[in-house]
């Protein structure tokens, strides 16, 4: 049913069977507990019906990446981690031959998030065990319970494919999917700029200072975390970050008992904090500006007409409507309408085959509304 490959002259063999098609199935097991970046354990990959268990571990990949990158199509369910894992090896952005059954099923009225298990379930009345989740995919030998479970995630993946996209396909929706995956394989591999991290941070209730101080802190974490390969949380959380330019602290005593600070964190880089901390740029117009409140909802009567403009695109389309608009591209929009921003600023999923249905007659609606949203926004200096 499978075959583990482990020696680099046996992958050879997966390189010139992928050469001869150019749809493959794909999945990945890989441990991210104490690191920053995955660290693969196995890639599966279904080619021409054939499933190879390739040892991440052992082999040198770098051919194998590259024929994804070429692939006519790359097909996985709930492919976000799998693509960010292989951004990272490959060290290439962006696979834009995607396709996601689990995006596929969403716009079948299935959810949002339905899980391989489920959709295989529903789809093929195809029953698979889910319990290796949590195994150590790193740890060699690999049992035969692991081999199995990382090949039924493949196995049956092509056959799951033809029957979203055959339903699909009958419903005139294959495009918009396919084109929804391209958005979502872009997003995956966005960073913010390096001058823009204190966002990420910070909100609408910190003064210019404090974003200043969190802006510093959040550029020197970053250099920190690629640095050790650690997560964030194991320099600084969030959280902390905040508390640290609430609370100002001075010295390692007042560091010390700032919520959250890990003491070996205090230990080897409290100076490092320190001043971070205290010495910010001398010219106030280095620092950020304060942040917008965010934009909770409209005003009643145009939320109703919002949602009446989404209602009648989903039952015209017979999309649901969660898949055609999401929270937070109707904050984009709100920010959007009060900033009068470029369109093209949008996100991309709100610019491609939303936009003449939904997204233009949204900002139409919505610029009626742009006193009440503005209001919201108002930040007391």
């Amino acid at each position: 049913m499978y075959q583990f490959i482990h020696h680099q002259q046996d992958l050879q063999n997966v390189l010139s069977l992928m050469d001869q098609s150019s749809v493959y199935g794909l999945d990945t097991e890989f441990i991210k507990v104490d690191t920053l970046w995955p660290k693969l354990g196995v890639f599966q990959i279904n080619v021409n019906g054939q499933v190879y268990l390739l040892d991440g571990a052992a082999l040198d990949l770098t051919d194998f990446w590259n024929r994804l990158f070429k692939a006519q199509q790359n097909v996985f369910h709930a492919c976000s981690e799998d693509i960010d894992l292989i951004y990272h090896y490959a060290q290439h952005k962006t696979l834009e031959n995607v396709f996601d059954t689990q995006v596929g099923m969403s716009f079948l009225g299935h959810g949002l998030q339905v899980s391989y298990q489920n959709a295989l379930k529903s789809m093929l009345d195809v029953d698979i065990e889910k319990d290796q989740t949590r195994s150590d995919w790193l740890a060699r030998p690999l049992t035969p319970e692991q081999l199995m479970y990382a090949a039924n995630d493949v196995h049956y993946l092509m056959r799951l494919s033809d029957k979203v996209k055959a339903e699909l396909s009958a419903k005139h929706l294959l495009d918009c999917v396919l084109e929804d995956c391209r958005n979502l394989t872009q997003e995956i591999g966005e960073e913010t700029p390096v001058s823009m991290l204190y966002q990420d941070v910070g909100n609408y209730r910190n003064s210019r200072r404090q974003l200043m101080q969190l802006q510093q802190l959040a550029v020197w974490r970053e250099q920190m975390v690629k640095a050790l390969n650690q997560p964030r949380s194991f320099i600084l959380k969030n959280a902390t970050m905040q508390d640290l330019v609430e609370k100002n602290p001075r010295n390692h005593f007042q560091l010390s008992a700032v919520k959250g600070i890990r003491p070996n964190i205090v230990r080897e880089h409290g100076k490092t904090i320190l001043d971070l901390l205290k010495y910010l740029p001398e010219q106030q117009a280095d620092w950020p500006l304060r942040m917008a409140r965010p934009i909770r909802h409209s005003s009643s009567e145009i939320a109703d007409r919002v949602e009446a403009v989404i209602q009648n695109i989903s039952e015209e389309t017979a999309v649901p409507k969660e898949v055609l608009m999401r929270k937070k591209w109707l904050s984009a929009l709100y920010q959007h309408v009060v900033f009068h921003n470029d369109e093209q600023d949008l996100p991309g999923y709100l610019l491609g085959w939303r936009y003449d249905m939904l997204t233009k007659p949204l900002i139409d609606v919505l610029h009626s509304d742009e006193s009440y949203l503005s209001k919201q926004m108002k930040v007391m200096e």
